[in-house]
């Protein structure tokens, strides 16, 4: 029999929403030619395809059909904009700004760059995840050339005044990218009115196929090539389309992009009862960053002083919960979490976290379950835990 299971891990990936699949499965089939063959009939179902799906994306983000170039996902998109960007305008500057609790695909890009003659500042966050826009004036110079800053941090849920940072950087001529992964699909986003020149999405996360993501490259943004070979994406990106897969995400960020005030409303609620509730239900409870509309609707995140998190992640995966203890792209490490340490916490309560994250599946009945079976589990751990009986002891209560 097949085992159920509660998931709760939609910042790690969603599933490919039927109606995506749908739309997807004949570019798979009759329609599959390469879309680059342009002397036979039968490429221009493949091509025409492309062409709405960049229309549609452009549309959900306030953009033009011209600016939207097709990618292998968010990872590539944040290289591409980042050493695009910083190699096509070394001439004019080597410093880039980011932050602290960026993903490892801008992170490790960045420090990539590092190594060969980059300055890169890594501003710090608050409490909540946010940066302080004073410092990141402070910390503009004349040779930036580059800020990356994300829209919304996929451990704790953090949105960053975009806006602000956008404007900011426009007025001091400075290129803006954001790795907006997590935003899409649950944050209103207009590349336009938020002054955003680079802009970086991946499928999976609103209920597309993995292995697609999308570069937002403002019209006129000179940066070079990531990706060399043939002449497709306007002989900006090359390699033979992944038509089934761009037709996908563009389906996808509509339907998304259609429902968002509905489902935001949603999870807002299912979120803010199972916060209130695991609060309630467990002692020694922090919850990891911003309360309101500076969080991504569907995030939750705790430390629970006294336990570990991989032995958290086990027990409820015994109970048929999937969960994270923060990104997934970093599971198979260790250390605590960067985001967590960042943000001030001790090293002993960033081991302790755990990300809770809802999605279109989610629903009262699987909060019910989460607040049912997670504070015998936290209780056990401490139990067995001399890192809780040293905390007891201490009444550091």
């Amino acid at each position: 029999m097949e085992r159920k299971y509660v998931y709760m891990d939609y910042s790690a990936t969603t599933y490919t929403r039927p109606e995506v699949l749908e739309e997807m499965i004949p570019y798979f089939t009759e329609n599959f030619a390469n879309p680059s063959s342009k002397f036979y009939a039968i490429s221009e179902k493949p091509r025409i395809a492309i062409d709405t799906a960049r229309e549609r994306i452009a549309k959900a983000i306030n953009a033009e059909k011209s600016e939207i170039y097709f990618t292998g996902g968010g990872s590539e998109a944040d290289n591409w904009a980042i050493k695009g960007i910083a190699l096509a305008h070394k001439n004019k500057g080597n410093h880039i700004i980011t932050s602290q609790i960026e993903h490892h695909a801008v992170i490790n890009t960045c420090k990539f760059l590092e190594k060969n003659g980059f300055e890169v500042t890594y501003l710090p966050v608050d409490e909540n995840g946010l940066i302080k826009i004073d410092e990141f004036k402070k910390a503009i110079k004349e040779t930036t050339i580059l800020v990356t800053i994300m829209f919304a941090n996929n451990e704790v849920g953090s949105i960053q005044p975009i806006k602000e940072i956008g404007e900011i950087c426009k007025e001091n001529k400075i290129f803006f990218h954001t790795d907006a992964v997590q935003a899409i699909g649950h944050v209103h986003v207009d590349v336009k009115n938020m002054n955003i020149d680079l802009l970086s999405m991946a499928g999976h996360k609103f209920y597309g196929p993995k292995g697609v993501g999308v570069l937002y490259i403002r019209k006129g943004i000179r940066l070079d090539n990531l990706i060399h070979g043939g002449g497709q994406e306007k002989g900006k990106r090359a390699s033979t389309e992944n038509v089934p897969g761009i037709v996908g995400i563009g389906k996808a960020i509509e339907l998304a992009v259609e429902e968002i005030h509905e489902e935001v409303k949603r999870l807002n609620y299912l979120r803010n009862r199972l916060i209130n509730g695991i609060k309630e239900r467990i002692p020694y409870t922090k919850l990891n960053g911003p309360i309101g509309e500076n969080r991504l609707p569907g995030n939750a995140n705790f430390s629970f002083i006294g336990i570990e998190g991989e032995a958290l992640l086990l027990m409820l995966d015994f109970e048929g919960i999937c969960a994270s203890t923060g990104s997934a792209c970093a599971s198979g490490s260790l250390d605590p979490s960067h985001v967590l340490l960042a943000m001030g916490l001790p090293h002993e309560l960033a081991h302790g976290s755990l990300r809770l994250s809802l999605g279109k599946s989610s629903s009262e009945e699987d909060v019910d379950y989460i607040l049912e079976k997670l504070p015998p589990i936290v209780k056990r751990l401490r139990d067995m835990s001399p890192l809780w009986e040293d905390f007891m002891k201490k009444g550091d209560r």
